[in-house]
């Protein structure tokens, strides 16, 4: 028996001498269960609406005044023409309008007051959500201002929903995407440092290194197989998409497929970062798996809003290329915009392309040069 608790004793010893299997084994329920149970939510609050009113009377004002005051809606901007509806959704910062019928106060009485509620369809389920929780703010104003003597009990104010760029409301529409990133994410980076510290793992990076060939050769050597690859994902995706899921390309092809090898570069980069940091397969499949897994799939938009995020997560997901390229790929693909309503996306991942290739360069020579 001693010589059994012996070996369970030298069994500990082994785990808590190994810092990054006690990250795994101790802090990484900890963190889940802290995203799960409070920050990473489907319940969607906070959302940015803008309001078209051309009444502007008391009683739009009292129904505005609601909007506001619910955890749900923040009344963000409000419009003095109709045909700015399309560009609020275009920016991306507007996930419902709420348009007010002309003389609402007058209509209101005679049973003629209409209200129209228009999301953004390439999220249909948080557009669902948004025009559930709008068409439960206006039923309680309506019970209001019965209640008050303001109108009559019989009063009804129906709202008409509408869902742009989505009108079947399609889950595919928010699905392709999130998929595009999060594969394209995980074949370029993981697959590129593991691909690299197997060479060191096995101690062949020494061999190459001593080779003829400069060093920036053997990691572009190591990078192409698996930008051509992403590629024909990225066709295969596309193509699926449009002729299997009836997903559209609305906006510009090129852009797209300018936006999306912009995108492959950046996740090599990270790759190549990756396996400067790392020394064993496992540690780099491990860092690319759960270290850029988990993050695409909880705090880039592809399922929870992050509109309804801590603040705090919400500055982490900022960091997350693969945010910034599926907001991209939704207003173009989507959406249709034009050109000028992603320059934003464009130079993040540009700014993350560059300071992650530099950063990767950088600690690889130091490495070769250890």
């Amino acid at each position: 028996m001693k010589q059994f608790i012996s070996f369970i004793k030298k069994e500990f010893y082994h785990i808590f001498r190994d810092k990054r299997t006690m990250l795994i084994l101790l802090v990484m329920p900890v963190v889940q269960i802290l995203l799960f149970g409070f920050a990473i939510t489907t319940e969607v609050k906070n959302a940015q609406i803008a309001v078209f009113d051309p009444s502007k009377d008391v009683y739009t004002q009292f129904i505005k005044e609601r909007f506001q005051a619910s955890e749900y809606f923040t009344v963000a901007r409000e419009l003095t023409s109709p045909d700015q509806i399309n560009d609020v959704f275009k920016y991306g910062k507007i996930n419902l309008v709420l348009v007010f019928s002309e003389n609402f106060a007058e209509n209101l009485l005679t049973g003629e007051a209409a209200v129209q509620l228009i999301s953004d369809g390439t999220e249909p389920n948080q557009a669902s959500m948004l025009t559930g929780y709008a068409s439960g703010i206006l039923n309680v104003c309506r019970q209001e201002l019965a209640a008050m003597g303001h109108a009559p009990l019989s009063i009804k104010i129906a709202p008409e929903v509408r869902m742009l760029y989505n009108p079947q409301g399609k889950g595919a529409y928010n699905f392709v995407p999130g998929v595009m990133g999060l594969i394209l994410m995980l074949i370029c980076a993981m697959m590129t440092s593991i691909a690299i510290v197997r060479e060191k793992e096995t101690g062949t990076m020494e061999i190459l290194l001593s080779s003829p060939v400069k060093p920036i050769y053997i990691i572009l050597a190591k990078a192409v197989p698996y930008f051509i690859l992403s590629v024909v994902n990225l066709a295969t995706i596309l193509l699926l998409s449009v002729y299997a899921l009836d997903v559209p390309v609305s906006g510009s092809l090129f852009w797209l497929i300018l936006l999306s090898f912009l995108f492959i570069f950046t996740a090599l980069a990270l790759g190549l970062l990756i396996s400067t940091l790392v020394n064993t397969q496992m540690a780099a499949m491990l860092a690319s798996g759960m270290g850029l897994m988990m993050p695409v799939m909880l705090l880039s938009g592809m399922i929870f809003p992050i509109e309804s995020m801590f603040e705090i997560l919400q500055n982490v997901s900022a960091i997350i290329p693969a945010r910034w390229y599926i907001e991209a790929v939704k207003k173009i693909m989507i959406q249709g915009v034009e050109i000028q309503f992603v320059v934003k996306e464009f130079c993040i991942l540009a700014v993350m392309t560059g300071c992650l290739i530099v950063l990767s360069l950088s600690r690889f020579k130091t490495r070769l040069s250890s």
